[in-house]
């Protein structure tokens, strides 16, 4: 193939696990949170509701971010699945967690908007299966407040414990072997955005 004929990938785009109805979206916690929670798909007491809770529907950079479920406290990988409605409402009420004067105005004004805003969003470089930051960026979705509570009691159709896949696929890239382990990524599409539903957050 002609590299002149590739299309790059645009630097800000949603890319997901999805069906007509859901979207796939990963967390890491600790155990004791994240074991009941694949167990009885939803989070138990212990998860605490007034904290900001951060999603991510890139599974390479919920890796990047907990180290294959290495890290202190990020031992047990959810892919946390969730209604489409619910995941396009937090996007709609989202608000940049960084001011960008072509989007927000003055910097007071970013201010407001995000005290009021019960999401936020971050656009951090994707990475690659050795954690290498990629040019294009990955979607970070912070819940709080109502959002957080939508999440947790509306939006979640079920949890899935995918430790051991990224245990599984963390050996294969250690020992070398990247098309096995590039076969076992999970399948991720552009996700499809109607309308203006992220012009508020990039540009």
């Amino acid at each position: 193939m002609n590299d002149q004929n590739v299309v790059p990938e645009p630097r800000y785009r949603i890319r997901a696990r999805y069906t007509d109805t859901t979207v796939t979206v990963y967390q890491a916690y600790r155990p004791q949170i994240g074991r009941p929670a694949a167990r009885t798909g939803r989070f138990p007491s212990s998860w605490k509701r007034d904290r900001m809770t951060w999603i991510k529907p890139s599974f390479l950079w919920m890796m990047y971010r907990c180290g294959w479920g290495t890290k202190e406290n990020q031992e047990t990988v959810l892919a946390v699945e969730i209604t489409r409605e619910g995941f396009e409402w937090a996007l709609r009420n989202a608000c940049l967690s960084h001011h960008v004067p072509e989007l927000h105005g003055d910097r007071a004004s970013w201010k407001r908007q995000l005290a009021q805003a019960p999401a936020r969003v971050q656009w951090d470089p994707e990475r690659d299966a050795h954690f290498t930051a990629l040019p294009h960026r990955s979607l970070q979705l912070g819940l709080s407040g109502e959002a957080a509570a939508r999440y947790a009691d509306e939006w979640i159709v079920g949890i899935e414990d995918v430790t051991p896949l990224a245990a599984e696929i963390h050996a294969l890239v250690r020992a070398g072997e990247l098309d096995a382990a590039t076969g076992k990524l999970p399948v991720e599409r552009p996700y499809p955005v109607q309308g203006d539903l992220l012009a508020h957050l990039c540009l």
